[in-house]
């Protein structure tokens, strides 16, 4: 796992967002009221193409073990929020601006203390891995996605966050759907 993110971070080459001076952290109720506000525009949520993972059983494994390590980090075991992320993580690997492999995707930026793409990798919550009942479970959804199976209510969605939160990009971006407590956009 380690190899992993040594070599995502050298594919990582963006600068850090710049730092945001003079704002006001908000509550989350603020945070909530805010992110409520902004309209899920449904027609924006255009449906992904299946994924189909064009590698051998080491790069597999090692992908199922990205894709169920972000899904467990970033959600828990909610089974639907789990399928959420991964398909994220699945367009971003298509789209572009990101890296080309799903762990590329998933530690993109996780030597930062800001603009890592997912907390659990620069927030320290990874090195605290859990003997998480939901692991075997994250895995055979992972498996799933990398055979085909689309997470439809998400679409093309490359962006997500929790609602008690409001990212600077949040509005440089079109919201297209809510599972849970996430919320997720597409690029305008």
């Amino acid at each position: 796992m380690a190899a992993v993110a040594i070599v995502a971070s050298l594919l990582d080459t963006r600068p850090e967002p710049p730092a945001r001076t003079g704002t006001r952290r908000l509550t989350m109720a603020e945070a909530r009221r805010a992110n409520a506000a902004v309209p899920i525009v449904a027609a924006a949520r255009v449906s992904a193409a299946p994924y189909r993972f064009r590698g051998g059983p080491a790069e597999r494994a090692q992908a199922v073990d990205c894709l169920a390590t972000a899904a467990l980090y970033e959600v828990g075991d909610d089974p639907r929020g789990q399928r959420a992320v991964m398909q994220v993580v699945l367009n971003r690997v298509r789209a572009p601006g990101f890296p080309r492999t799903i762990c590329g995707v998933v530690y993109q930026g996780f030597r930062r203390t800001t603009g890592c793409q997912f907390s659990f990798t620069c927030d320290g919550s990874v090195t605290r891995r859990t003997r998480h009942v939901g692991w075997s479970a994250a895995r055979r959804a992972a498996r799933r996605a990398l055979a085909g199976r689309v997470f439809a209510d998400v679409g093309r969605a490359t962006h997500y966050h929790a609602d008690w939160m409001v990212p600077y990009w949040r509005d440089t971006m079109t919201k297209v759907a809510r599972v849970d407590t996430h919320l997720f956009y597409v690029r305008r």
